[in-house]
């Protein structure tokens, strides 16, 4: 017999798939799409195949103890009464000879779209309840775009639902690559929708995507960390040609005349024509105005940034701009249109409970990029004292930027724990590593970042002694003195059905058994109502209106009108290295799987002109090297990739040989922790580098 249970991933690739996973003697056979979901809610391979990961033979089942040096992998398998009594004692120990507070809590991404086994909650509830923790205040995904968005747009939510897209004329995917990194499962189909009705999908970004082939009808390709500049120049095109709309502006905006004159060159500066902006993008001054003109005249439009053009020196400009445009050209707050925020986060979800996260007053925040600093400097620097770290479902020394300081940061630490289901490159740097369920093996409501949730059923049994993060820190909290205050007196389904009871959906039981609930209106607009009418709807800035330049910009530390800041080329590093998402990876997760890794390309991409350059040749191996590290790796050779620009995924745990020399294909050994200033946001997406033959200066 074949029981069919409702799931869904709890990734952080926001996806919100609602899956069906099909079980045979206590054992996941099949996982496909939940029907209940539609012609457009579709699952990928990296759901489909989550069983490999469940029975993955490298699967850590028994709790670990540290035996060897920090970063060996050497450790020996230990009871859960023992490894709970070590965590416990040892996050006391740091509190008694450092006070409160001093423990970092690290991960989030290990599941954190649940509303009670959610990594990013579970960690600083249980750390509160102890005596505070430093946890972060961003996140290495979109500290710029969320710095920046409630200057210029206030409190408000401006985001727009995928089925919107039905009313567009033109879709502007600038840095997004929803084929790769979905965001969102119903945004694919609804791209497929549009462009098969004829309406043009232009895509942005330095590579030609399987997004550009699939779902896009022109590639115009852009050097990373100029799209601000590109910006710039399309705004140009707009003011000159009469292509604005002038009465939205004047009504929905304040500051546009300060940005206008920027444009112009009016300020002193030069005018950010197309010519202008070629020289600094890369992209043909012709292709920069018919771009514009059409995106001009087309209404309405949807121009849908991508979270790699924040993540670049001087990110929060391109933030800035893109909503600028949108504002430009009437269609902000429209339906079929958008308002060039970041989509991610951008609607309200369903009310629904979820796990409480209660205060301490010893708890204090720093920039997720700013954390290995942290540790490493602490107080003398200017930093939060840490001598600890919880480390729940993250895999911060592959994901975060500079894997050499990640790596000196957690070997510093007086004590750390890691929860996670393989022994990750995180893990081998910490004193225990406790094994957790998969999502396939615990109940929870799942988040989707639209407007409908899901219900991820247990499917089977936990694999060996692997337990949830809720019951780990349960277990701690308990040892700690304050274990009822972690559970409430409730275990999984107490909880679960609170958060229901608390929520819209008047039938619980039809919930649990299609999996999925939608709120009533599935064709939002975020800023629709102030769109529509600003004296009545004003927003939640100083204006009332979107704040493109002045006060509140200066207020918050950025410029007072948006410029186009470029990092300048260095002759010794000519090179700029993009470090995108993985199709078939979740950051780090799934790539060490076989199924996965025979499919995962780790390459880098290369364009013909420059590899004949540097006499590198297609499939030969060459190492990258950055002011932080070098790589090496294969290369492909193809003109996916703009001329000066080579791309390698992220995700990838390093491997470094006796030269100290990664082999594996890592890209964050070239990455640096410097932030984009105001924000302190990641600049993962833009590296300088060089490449050359391997052998050569090795």
């Amino acid at each position: 017999m074949t029981l069919r249970l409702p799931v869904a991933c709890n990734r952080d690739c926001g996806g919100g798939c609602p899956l069906l996973a099909s079980v045979e003697d206590g054992r996941v056979v099949r996982i496909g799409n939940n029907p209940a979901g539609g012609p457009f809610l579709r699952g990928c391979p990296r759901g489909f195949q989550a069983a490999r990961q469940l029975y993955a033979e490298d699967r850590l089942t028994k709790p670990l103890l540290r035996r060897g040096p920090r970063g060996s992998g050497s450790f020996r398998e230990v009871t859960w009464r023992d490894a709970v009594r070590t965590v416990a004692d040892g996050l006391q120990a740091v509190r008694d000879r450092h006070g409160d507070g001093a423990i970092l809590a690290l991960g989030g991404s290990g599941s954190c779209r649940g509303a009670l086994h959610n990594t990013a909650e579970l960690a600083p509830r249980f750390l509160n309840l102890i005596g505070g923790h430093v946890g972060e205040s961003d996140s290495y995904s979109s500290a710029a775009a969320r710095y920046v968005q409630p200057v210029m747009l206030g409190s408000d939510k401006p985001g727009v639902d995928a089925a919107t897209l039905q009313h567009s004329e033109l879709i502007v995917l600038w840095g997004l690559n929803p084929m790769d990194c979905i965001m969102g499962c119903e945004w694919r189909a609804r791209l497929r929708q549009a462009k098969k009705r004829g309406v043009p999908v232009v895509v942005i970004d330095p590579r030609r995507t399987e997004t550009a082939k699939q779902l896009g009808t022109q590639w115009l390709p852009v050097r990373p960390g100029t799209d601000s500049a590109l910006m710039l120049a399309v705004l140009h095109v707009l003011v000159t040609e009469g292509l604005a709309d002038e009465p939205f502006i004047a009504a929905h905006a304040t500051g546009f005349e300060a940005l206008r004159r920027r444009v112009l060159g009016q300020d002193g500066g030069e005018a950010t024509t197309p010519a202008w902006a070629a020289q600094v993008c890369g992209t043909p001054a012709a292709d920069i105005a018919a771009f514009a003109r059409e995106y001009g005249r087309r209404k309405p439009a949807a121009l849908l940034p991508g979270l790699s053009i924040q993540r670049v020196w001087g990110g929060e400009e391109g933030v800035r701009l893109a909503i600028a445009l949108q504002v430009a050209t009437g269609n902000l707050g429209r339906r079929g249109g958008s308002s060039g925020a970041q989509n991610w986060g951008g609607l309200p979800e369903p009310d629904v409970g979820s796990i409480p996260v209660p205060p301490h007053p010893a708890s204090t925040t720093m920039p997720a990029n700013d954390w290995a600093d942290a540790v490493l400097r602490g107080r003398a620097g200017g930093c939060p004292e840490i001598h600890a770290a919880l480390n729940v479902g993250g895999n911060y020394v592959c994901q975060g930027a500079d894997v050499a300081k990640s790596v000196r940061a957690m070997q510093s630490l007086d004590f750390s724990v890691c929860h996670d289901l393989f022994l990750t490159a995180t893990a081998r740097q910490c004193d225990v590593v406790l094994p957790v369920t998969h999502w396939l093996e615990r109940n929870d409501i799942v988040f989707t970042l639209a407007n409908y949730m899901l219900f991820s059923h247990k499917a089977v049994e936990p694999r060996g002694g692997a337990r949830s993060d809720y019951d780990i820190l349960a277990d701690v909290a308990e040892l700690l003195g304050c274990g009822d205050a972690f559970t409430e007196g409730k275990d999984e389904d107490a909880w679960l059905r609170r958060f229901v009871r608390e929520s819209e959906i008047a039938d619980e039981e039809a919930f649990r058994r299609s999996g999925i609930y939608c709120g009533a209106d599935q064709q939002r607009v975020g800023l629709a109502a102030f769109a529509a009418d600003p004296e009545a709807h004003p927003l939640s800035t100083p204006s009332g209106k979107v704040e493109i330049s002045g006060a509140a910009c200066r207020a918050a530390g950025l410029s007072a009108v948006p410029e186009a800041r470029v990092q300048a080329q260095a002759e010794a590093l000519p090179l700029r290295l993009v470090t995108p998402k993985a199709r078939l990876r979740v950051h780090s997760q799934l790539g060490a799987l076989p199924w996965f890794r025979r499919r995962d390309e780790r390459a880098l991409w290369m364009h013909p002109h420059d590899a004949a350059a540097r006499r590198v040749e297609d499939g030969a191996l060459a190492q990258v090297r950055s002011a932080q590290g070098r790589v090496r790796c294969p290369v492909r050779v193809t003109a996916d990739v703009m001329p000066g620009v080579v791309a390698l995924t992220a995700g990838v745990e390093a491997d470094f040989d006796g030269a100290g020399r990664d082999v594996a294909g890592a890209a964050n050994v070239l990455t640096s922790d410097e932030p984009t200033l105001p924000s302190r946001g990641a600049t993962l997406s833009c590296v300088a580098v060089e490449v050359g033959a391997a052998g050569q200066d090795e």
